[in-house]
C-alpha cells in the first residue's frame, strides 16, 4: 500500500528523472516490479508457514514436513494458507495472460500495417526509410521483427535535410533501445490492474521518458535546436498509428522546453545514489518476506511431537 501510494506521487515530483531519462525509466520500471512482487510475496507469505533454518539437510526436510503438517492440520491455518497460495497464483496467471495476450495483438497489428505498406508505400534510399502519401506530417517506427521506419509525404515537405536526420536517429534510437518492449510491459501490468493508479501513472511517464530518451540520443547526432523544431514542425499534425513509436506526440510541447533549455546531468555521484535507491525500491518487498523466516530462525528446528501438537 505504501508504495502504491507513496511511489508515484514521489516519482512525478522528482525533476531529476527528466535529467536522466534512463534512470527515470529503470525507477518506473522498479516501482511496478517492486508492487507486483509485494503482492505475489505476500500470498507466498501466508501459504508458506515460517520455517526454522538448520544447516543439516536431513533435519532441515524433516522440520519442512512437521511445520507444514502443523499449518495445515487446523481448519484456520488450511484457510489462510490456501488463501495466499490462490492470491498468488491469480496475481502470476493474471500478469502472464495479459503480456501474452497484448504482445499477440501487438504482433498482429504490427503485421497488419507492414502488409498495407507494402502495397502502398515506396523505399526512399537515401533516408533508409519507408514514405506513404499522406497530407499529415508524421514519422514513426514499427518495432519487431520486420521494423521500419515511416515517414509521410509532408513530413518529407515540412522538414529539411538536417531535420529529417533528427528524426530518423530518434526513431533508430526506439528500435535500437526496444523501447517497444518497456512500454509493453507497462501496458500489460496496466490491463492486468485496471484499478491500480499507480500502473496508470507508471504508463504515462513511462511514455514521456522513453520519448526523451529518443531525443538525447537525436541530439547527439544533431544539434539539440534541430531536433526541437522537427518535433514542434510534426508535432502540429501529429498522426501515429496503434503499436508504432513516433517523434511526435502530445509530450513534444514539454520535450521541446526540455531542449531548448537543457538541464545538466546527474553526473556520477548522483547516479550512484540514484541506483542505489532503485536497488532498495526493489529490496523492500523481500525484506518484508522475508520478516517471518528471520524471526523463526532461532526457533529450535526440531520440537517434539508435543510441542509440535500445542502449537
Amino acid at each position: 500500500m505504501a508504495l502504491a501510494l507513496l511511489g508515484p506521487a514521489l516519482l512525478s515530483r522528482a525533476s531529476w528523472l527528466e535529467r536522466s531519462p534512463r534512470i527515470g525509466i529503470a525507477a518506473w520500471q522498479a516501482l511496478s516490479v517492486s508492487l507486483v512482487s509485494a503482492a505475489l510475496l505476500a500470498g507466498l507469505s501466508l501459504a508458506v508457514p515460517a520455517i526454522p533454518w538448520t544447516t543439516d539437510l536431513g533435519q532441515l526436510i524433516r522440520t519442512c514436513a512437521m511445520t507444514i503438517v502443523a499449518q495445515y492440520s487446523t481448519p484456520g491455518g488450511a484457510v489462510v494458507s490456501a488463501t495466499g497460495a490462490a492470491a498468488a497464483l491469480v496475481i502470476l496467471a493474471r500478469v502472464a495472460y495479459c503480456v501474452v495476450a497484448d504482445r499477440t495483438l501487438a504482433a498482429r497489428n504490427r503485421k497488419a500495417q507492414l502488409d498495407a505498406l507494402a502495397l502502398i508505400a515506396r523505399r526512399h534510399l537515401r533516408y533508409d526509410a519507408l514514405v506513404v502519401e499522406h497530407p499529415a506530417a508524421a514519422a514513426y517506427c514499427l518495432p519487431g521483427r520486420g521494423r521500419q521506419i515511416v515517414l509521410t509525404s509532408a513530413a518529407l515537405s515540412a522538414l529539411d535535410h538536417s531535420q529529417l536526420l533528427a528524426v530518423l536517429a530518434h526513431e533508430r534510437a526506439h528500435l535500437r533501445g526496444r523501447h517497444d518492449l518497456i512500454l509493453a510491459a507497462a501496458d500489460s501490468l496496466q490491463r492486468a490492474f485496471p484499478r491500480i493508479a499507480a500502473f496508470r501513472t507508471a504508463r504515462t511517464e513511462l511514455g514521456r521518458l522513453v520519448e526523451m530518451l529518443a531525443d538525447d540520443n537525436a541530439a547527439r547526432q544533431s544539434d539539440r535546436t534541430t531536433v526541437a523544431t522537427a518535433l514542434v514542425r510534426l508535432a502540429e499534425h501529429g498522426m501515429t498509428p496503434v503499436t508504432a513509436l513516433g517523434a511526435g506526440g502530445e509530450s513534444a510541447l514539454s520535450r521541446v522546453r526540455r531542449l531548448i533549455s537543457p538541464v545538466r546531468p546527474l553526473g556520477a555521484g548522483r547516479t550512484t545514489l540514484a541506483a542505489l535507491a532503485l536497488g532498495i525500491l526493489l529490496s523492500v518487498p523481500v525484506f518484508v518476506a522475508i520478516a517471518p523466516a528471520s524471526a523463526a530462525t532461532p526457533m529450535p528446528p526440531c520440537p517434539v511431537s508435543g510441542q509440535a501438537l500445542t502449537m
